[in-house]
């Protein structure tokens, strides 16, 4: 249990440092011509039908079909599984990532790309808010079903389908032309941060529970 605390706090702190380092890039403007690279790049691929897909996409990382989805998710751990510790962690998790969004995007106040959007979306840019959601509810998801996954083909199912999804929820931002890339990197990276230091909190709690209950046991 030590080295999963110890692996936990390293992500964290890796994720915090990348995020840093993106912010501090933005402040001062050393990332536009990487922006707009990734931006051509990604819209020059721009046809109907993508158009339909990155669509379904963004609308999969959207606040109204994360919350039904997270509703399904407690409704199962908690009528279905009966895991109450998992239940408060997943709770803490996905309602911490939208207020630390938008406590960042009051931060920096960064206005969204105007190059060629096909969609109209107000609000700051930075960090991105489906980003965010997607990398917080998938990863949590793909943390609370790794545990009672135990062959490597269903874990390696589990990890590849989050990644597709919160990868190509990401891509669809950039496509729409509603966000930077580096939006969407800051958001998977605060976003990464957030997770990484909750499930480290998590574990360090549950680490504690036997000799908590062993001194309980002493003092009786």
């Amino acid at each position: 249990m030590k080295i999963q605390l110890t692996r936990a706090f390293i992500i964290s702190l890796i994720f915090l440092i990348a995020f840093s380092f993106v912010a501090f890039l933005i402040r001062a403007d050393k990332i536009v011509d990487f922006d707009h690279t990734i931006i051509s790049v990604v819209q020059s691929l721009e046809s109907p039908f993508l158009t339909t897909i990155m669509e379904f996409f963004t609308v999969v990382g959207s606040t109204q079909v994360v919350v039904v989805l997270c509703l399904l998710i407690i409704f199962f751990l908690y009528k279905v599984l009966h895991h109450r510790k998992e239940l408060i962690l997943f709770i803490a998790v996905v309602a911490g990532s939208p207020l630390l969004n938008l406590l960042l995007k009051e931060i920096f106040q960064r206005a969204r790309p105007d190059l060629h959007r096909l969609i109209e979306i107000g609000g700051y840019s930075f960090p991105s808010g489906h980003a965010m959601n997607a990398f917080t509810v998938y990863g949590i998801l793909t943390f609370l079903l790794w545990r009672h996954i135990f062959n490597r083909s269903g874990r390696s199912l589990l990890l590849l389908f989050s990644s597709f999804i919160v990868f190509m929820i990401g891509v669809s931002r950039i496509y729409l032309g509603v966000h930077y890339p580096s939006d969407i990197i800051g958001g998977y990276c605060a976003s990464g941060s957030w997770l990484a230091t909750s499930i480290w909190i998590f574990q360090w709690y549950v680490e504690r529970q036997p000799h908590l209950a062993s001194r309980r046991f002493k003092r009786s």
